[in-house]
């Protein structure tokens, strides 16, 4: 996806979301990154303290995927998540959930029946929206679950909402 080269100049719709968002103070952290943005931010920590950092990752092909432990569509997509996960072990490729309950402890609960349950080789780090660390540029999923692909060079090429399609997980193979 080609970019319109820069003008050096700022257009109404830009300049009043900026004003929006400068009046909003730190509570508007969370901005939308449209497709075709390159490396959008996305950082936080997982339930066993380790910091993430969607920065870190560039190089790989990477799923960020948007869920909560009460999303019963969200928890019935974790076996695909997980058997492709494992198919595309030694590959360019990492799958980084995004958890959206509303209560840390919910999230934590649910990633500590997954390291009891899951093998080590099917489990992938996840974040809480929640957290006064937690920081993401892309936008803020409308349902769940929601997905965000991200290319080698750092690019956000498609936004999935709602199930993942089948024909993602060919534009992934593609990617890698």
């Amino acid at each position: 996806m080609k970019s319109r080269p820069s003008t050096g100049r700022i257009n109404r719709r830009s300049f009043m979301s900026l004003t929006l968002l400068a009046a909003a103070g730190p509570a508007a952290a969370q901005v939308s990154a449209p497709v075709g943005t390159v490396l959008p931010e996305l950082e936080g920590t997982a339930a066993d303290g380790q910091r993430l950092r969607l920065a870190a990752l560039r190089g790989r092909v990477v799923l960020v995927f948007y869920w909560a432990s009460g999303c019963p569509v969200c928890r019935d997509k974790m076996k695909e998540l997980r058997a492709n996960l494992m198919g595309w072990q030694g590959q360019p490729f990492t799958l980084l959930g995004v958890n959206m309950d509303p209560q840390r402890q919910d999230w934590l609960d649910y990633e500590r029946l997954v390291a009891q349950t899951t093998p080590p080789g099917q489990r992938f780090a996840s974040v809480w929206a929640g957290g006064n660390d937690f920081r993401n540029t892309m936008e803020r999923p409308e349902q769940l679950p929601s997905a965000g692909l991200i290319d080698q060079r750092g690019q956000l090429v498609q936004q999935y909402r709602g199930r993942i399609p089948a024909d993602a997980w060919n534009q992934i193979a593609d990617l890698m």
